[in-house]
């Protein structure tokens, strides 16, 4: 069985449909990517996903469970946790205190009368912050306060506050975009060692062709909302019609 899975997943906006009949599906360990040209989907679909959009039509099963009606929140307790494409972070706030807030809800759910107990009460969120932190190299930081961080590192904490939560799938939407070259590079390098070292199942989308293809096991392509490739790096390299919505037939 599929970790994730979705099955005719539409949404239309008035007369656009901006995610057409989608139907693809996500292994338990893999790193899956979707990419297309600005305005195929993508971000719909995986908003979709995450229930912060209502499809129009079609399922969403997670681990066997349908969550096509799950909110943001009650998806999160599933399993599945989001890094978005722009630093989502306290800038006022240390590195430790944004992760372990992210773990205490993870850890209690909902906040509510938990949240006005002291964080020091919680072992098991102290425990699991410290981990996440160190799985993206900012344990040294801890104690840094998150708006001063380079941006590169802002990115990795914010990938830190989506691994607290201790996901069995995690979405990153666009994780390098505005980075330089060597923030890119080290951001790469942390995606394939979250996949090798904690067993995630990964699912990005990123516009950065030469990424995908490095550290992609599958690759769903989508233009104008449809599907029109999906297989291996190397099946989707091949495929006329990605060459055509990319570059016009020009090879990749």
């Amino acid at each position: 069985m599929s970790l994730l899975e979705t099955d005719g997943l539409t949404k239309q906006f008035g007369g656009l449909v901006a995610v057409d009949d989608v139907s693809f599906a996500v292994e338990r360990g893999e790193t899956r990517a979707v990419i297309g040209p600005n305005g195929a989907g993508k971000s719909t679909l995986i908003n979709c996903i995450t229930g912060a959009l209502e499809p129009t039509a079609g399922t969403v099963q997670f681990d066997g469970e349908d969550i096509t009606d799950t909110s943001p929140h009650e998806t999160v307790q599933t399993g599945i946790s989001k890094s978005f494409q722009t630093a989502s972070i306290f800038p006022n706030m240390t590195v430790r205190e944004n992760v372990e807030i992210a773990a205490l809800a993870a850890e209690h759910g909902s906040f509510r009368f938990n949240f006005l107990k002291r964080l020091s009460d919680f072992s098991a969120v102290h425990e699991t912050a410290d981990e996440m932190m160190d799985a993206v190299d900012l344990l040294g930081d801890a104690g840094v306060e998150a708006g001063s961080l380079p941006y590169g590192d802002k990115r990795r904490l914010e990938i830190a506050i989506a691994l607290a939560s201790e996901p069995e799938l995690l979405l990153m939407d666009e994780p390098t975009a505005g980075m330089s070259p060597d923030e890119t590079a080290d951001t790469v390098d942390l995606v394939e060692r979250l996949q090798e070292e904690l067993g995630l199942t990964i699912l990005i989308v990123e516009h950065d062709m030469e990424i995908i293809f490095r550290i992609a096991d599958r690759i769903l392509v989508l233009n104008r909302g449809q599907v029109i490739a999906d297989g291996t790096p190397e099946e989707v390299q091949e495929s006329e019609q990605v060459q055509e919505a990319y570059l016009g037939g020009v090879e990749l």
